[in-house]
């Protein structure tokens, strides 16, 4: 099993969640994509067929 993480859809996760933690309305869209960029990002787009 290899594994590999890179850095960007870290901290595009990382600053999603930091985002929601200071809610407005602008930020929970800006928020919701960087968390599903970063999903994709770390698991690929194999998982969402």
């Amino acid at each position: 099993m290899n594994l590999h993480l890179s850095l960007t859809p870290l901290i595009s996760l990382l600053a999603g969640i930091l985002i929601l933690a200071v809610p407005r309305l602008l930020n929970y869209i800006v928020a919701i994509y960087l968390i599903v960029i970063g999903l994709v990002g770390l698991f690929g787009t194999g998982a969402l067929r």
